[in-house]
């Protein structure tokens, strides 16, 4: 390879995880830019622009450019993965290769935007993998044997439910209810219960530390700060866990029969070998509790969570990377691998 550079990127709706080959993850901040509306300047981008979410005066916004794991504004993806991929190479002339992921339900046009907006940024070449493959790799996963591995990543626009075998997807289904319906879940229940309006942020809080898709043995609380819809005034509200299992009970269990009809879909070779193996789940979405309890009485399946589940599909990504060449045909998508081979 030489001096070629090549940089790993999972561009999720919550974070973005930048892994630079032999040196790991370099990167893991917000996707968050904040901007000047009156200059249309970028003030901040990642973990600085997340602090002024909800707390902006008139002329900054802190915007999320990705919403339900797709771009939803061009321009503002572009410029955000510019400031990433230059704070990942530094002062560099080498332009990278780059490869990026992408949930499985989405559409052309849809990857041709993140091949755009990445290229624009200053890649010297865009890839791109699907994210449960990169899941699976990264959680350990030997998928190059023909033998079924059900991979489910939970991320904060998606949730991707796989079957891959042979290196490819059998069976998938991307659904657009993940770690930020949850977030909205929450906000809607203590509305609706307590007449009180809380902000994402404190949610997202909830739902860390407290949040629960199976019942608990031992109650958990925790104090939040919030507006009372009545009286228009600030308030402290003591929020229970049995109240974030009725608050996250329509999400989770919309997972849950995702991955059953996932299932259902499955051929009975393969159906057998993750009857043997069992579920992996990645993604920092899997890490509410109980949501494993919840898929495992569903389907009757061992489900395991697998190590680091956050950063997973970025190591996927990196480790995909430092084999390109030996996966090119069974990991990058038709679109891509059409551009690896003119390369």
């Amino acid at each position: 390879m030489g001096f070629r550079m090549d940089i790993g990127i999972d561009l999720g709706t919550a974070s973005i995880l930048v892994y630079i080959r032999d040196k790991g993850i370099v990167i893991n901040e917000p996707s968050v830019v904040a901007i000047d509306t009156t200059t249309d300047k970028i003030l901040e981008v990642g973990e600085e622009a997340r602090k002024m979410l909800g707390r902006t005066p008139g002329n900054i916004v802190a915007i999320r450019p990705l919403r339900d794991g797709v771009i939803s504004d061009f321009d503002i993806t572009e410029k955000m993965l510019k400031y990433f991929i230059k704070k990942a190479v530094g002062n560099s002339l080498i332009k990278p290769r780059v490869i990026i992921c992408v949930p499985s339900g989405v559409t052309e046009v849809e990857k041709r935007a993140v091949l755009e907006a990445s290229n624009n940024a200053g890649a010297k070449k865009t890839f791109l993998i699907e994210e449960p493959v990169a899941a699976a790799i990264g959680a350990g996963l030997d998928i190059t044997k023909p033998s079924g591995h059900m991979i489910i990543d939970m991320g904060g626009g998606t949730t991707d439910i796989a079957v891959i075998s042979l290196g490819g997807i059998v069976v998938s289904r991307s659904i657009k209810t993940a770690g930020d319906k949850c977030d909205d879940a929450i906000v809607r229940y203590v509305r609706k219960r307590y007449n009180v309006m809380i902000g994402l942020r404190s949610a997202e809080d909830l739902k860390i530390k407290i949040g629960t898709a199976f019942p608990v043995e031992e109650e958990q609380f925790m104090e939040v700060r919030g507006r009372n819809l009545v009286t228009g005034l600030p308030v402290n509200l003591t929020i229970s866990s049995s109240d974030m299992l009725e608050a996250l009970e329509e999400t989770t269990t919309a997972i849950a029969d995702a991955v059953h009809s996932v299932l259902e879909k499955t051929p009975p070779e393969l159906a057998a070998d993750i009857s043997e193996k069992g579920i992996v789940m990645t993604g920092g979405g899997c890490l509410i509790h109980g949501l494993d309890k919840l898929i495992e009485k569903r389907t009757g399946l061992n489900v395991t969570i697998s190590d680091d589940a956050v950063s997973c599909v970025a190591r996927g990504t990196g480790k995909s990377l430092e084999h390109m060449d030996a996966l090119k045909d069974s990991l990058l998508t038709e679109e891509i691998r059409t551009n690896y081979n003119r390369a």
